[in-house]
């Protein structure tokens, strides 16, 4: 078979991901691999599509070869595929897969990010590899990357692919009217970030209503304006320096313009089942701060054209992104039915929120991050220094065998649940026993309320 390697890392040839690649292509010689560079040449493949088309009608099957940048893949990917269905070259019916390598830090969410654009190119998708990013150099990943290859060949053979039930979509995008003009104040600084480039969008409105009744004066920053050299380039001369390669000013752009502010809003259309490329590369330039999570606290909300209801993955991307950062999630208000009173809820919920200085404990999508960025960054720590310290500093590495009291205690428990007859003898005292610390809280709410109730009688 023609096998076509579509590689979304701007590396190159010098992407991690990639010698998964070449290693198959070693380990299968019968087939033939083709790499198109989409990451690394997407300026190219801007001003000229033929060559990648030739190649895409060309090949019988494409694995989309790729790096997990901030959730999903690389800005330059998210480019090429804008402009692949831009191109409208059938390449319906093929099959195709994907690679990724990464620290499984939202592995998920970047490969159903490809999964749905293959389903909307009309490509047989088969269930991708995603591999840690050293685990070629060791048998099982070896043995893993092979099997998947296997696998893939398998389900070509016998015509097996997955599938997504259709739906028909009832989009009619409702129109944001403009609020009446209230008086605002300056106490806190909140920051509407948007890639809108139409002033007469119904995006441009949304965001036009949501200044206006929210109480606070806000600011627009529009990347599409925004001088970018370009797209993040993994090179990790941020990790050292805190300092990003380019020479474009974004770093402290960002440092000094967005992330000073107090709440910060997000306003795009639904694009490609993503925020579209140019929100893709602001992402992933902010890894110019590493995996510091800068803006703790912060409240976020999103104002979204689109529907949003049908992209279950970027709904996931979205709250993933405020946990892992642990900022208040407004919520997002789109144009799909109510819209401006789905605005009015939202600029009334980022208002108390900074006016209660309001945040909530992190779920499962924001520990669960943390705790793959805490292990990350404690095992680099000689590369990452400014992510090093700044984890140590605010104490993020809470390792488990620091609790060396709690795990004396469990073995103490332990011992006593071994044995049926203490068991027995224990009855429901081991559940009152674990409810303790709750009781003792309890009363001193209640001796706290007595109290208060005896000074008001005075």
């Amino acid at each position: 078979m023609n096998i076509l390697v579509i590689n979304g890392s701007p590396k190159g040839k010098y992407s991690i991901t990639l010698q998964t690649i070449n290693y198959l292509e070693k380990k299968y010689p019968n087939h033939t691999f083709t790499t198109l560079n989409a990451g690394q040449t997407i300026r190219g493949i801007e001003k000229d599509f033929a060559k990648s088309r030739e190649l895409l009608l060309a090949t019988d099957a494409i694995i989309f070869s790729y790096p997990v940048y901030t959730f999903v893949a690389p800005s330059q990917l998210h480019r090429f595929i804008e402009l692949l269905k831009a191109d409208g070259v059938d390449i319906g019916g093929k099959f195709a897969t994907q690679i990724t390598t990464s620290k499984h830090f939202y592995d998920i969410t970047a490969h159903k990010y490809i999964e749905d654009n293959c389903y909307d190119l009309g490509l047989k998708y088969v269930k991708g590899l995603s591999a840690d990013m050293d685990d070629l150099l060791k048998e099982d990943g070896r043995v893993e990357a092979e099997k998947f290859f296997e696998y893939f060949l398998w389900s070509i053979e016998n015509d097996v692919y997955e599938s997504r039930s259709e739906r028909v979509s009832t989009y009619a995008p409702t129109l944001a009217e403009k609020a009446e003009s209230t008086p605002k104040s300056d106490k806190y600084d909140v920051v509407i970030i948007t890639d809108n480039t139409d002033e007469g969008s119904n995006l441009a409105k949304m965001i036009d209503r949501f200044s206006g009744v929210l109480p606070y004066k806000t600011r627009i920053i529009n990347i599409a304006e925004y001088p970018f050299t370009g797209g993040c380039l993994g090179c990790f001369n941020c990790a050292v320096s805190a300092k990003c390669v380019y020479k474009d000013g974004f770093d402290e752009f960002l440092r000094n313009n967005i992330q000073k502010a107090d709440s910060i809003i997000y306003a795009f259309t639904v694009k490609d089942h993503s925020m579209g490329s140019r929100f893709k590369m602001y992402d992933d330039r902010n890894f110019c701060n590493g995996h510091r999570t800068v803006t703790v606290g912060m409240p976020v909300g999103y104002l979204v054209s689109g529907e949003l209801s049908a992209e279950e993955n970027l709904r996931t991307i979205i709250e993933a992104r405020a946990e892992v950062g642990h900022n208040f999630f407004a919520g997002a208000a789109t144009d799909e039915h109510d819209v401006n009173s789905e605005i009015d809820d939202l600029a009334k919920k980022i208002a108390y929120a900074l006016e209660n200085k309001y945040v909530i404990s992190q779920n499962f999508y924001g520990v669960g991050g943390m705790k793959i960025f805490r292990d990350l960054i404690y095992t680099m720590r000689g590369m990452m220094r400014a992510d090093h310290k700044f984890y140590k500093k605010g104490g993020y590495y809470d390792f488990p065998q620091k609790q060396k009291g709690r795990i004396i205690g469990m073995y103490f428990v332990g011992a006593l649940l071994s044995s049926e007859k203490i068991r027995s003898k224990m009855g429901n005292k081991m559940n009152e026993g674990m409810l303790m610390p709750y009781k003792k809280l309890f009363e001193k709410l209640d001796k706290e309320a007595a109290k208060r109730q005896k000074i008001t009688k005075m």
